[in-house]
This record gives structure tokens, sequence and C-alpha cells, in this order.
């Protein structure tokens, strides 16, 4: 993949950036595969959070009924 290929998400200037267009390192998240990807960065934290929870819960608690 190049650096016209890979976006970022610039955390200090809040906009998805090209890999040959970023700034510092440790004010990115990424790489992401597009520009959309990107720009959405939060929803797929959080996706992965609530999916990382049910798993937390299922592992403490393996007995408990599921929904």
């Amino acid at each position: 993949m190049s650096d016209h290929d890979t976006w970022y998400w610039d955390l200090e200037r809040k906009v998805a950036v090209r890999a040959d267009e970023r700034g510092a390192a440790d004010h990115l998240l990424g790489p992401y595969p597009s520009k959309h990807e990107a720009e959405n960065w939060k929803a797929k934290a959080e996706e992965r959070n609530d999916a990382w929870e049910t798993d937390d819960e299922a592992w403490e608690h393996p007995d408990a009924a599921t929904p």
C-alpha cells in the first residue's frame, strides 16, 4: 500500500490525512485503508470496545444467560 492509499486520523487537526501528508506520529491514529475509514475511527473504536466488553462479560460469567 502506498502513501497515497494509506490514511490517518490527525488528532490535533481533527481531519483525515494521507500518509504522505501526516505530521507527528504521536498525534495520529491509523493507518486506515481509506479516507472514509480514517474519518470514522471513533465509531469503529466504540464497536470494538462494545464487542470486547461483551466478551469480557462472557468470560467472567460463563454461566450467565445471554440475551
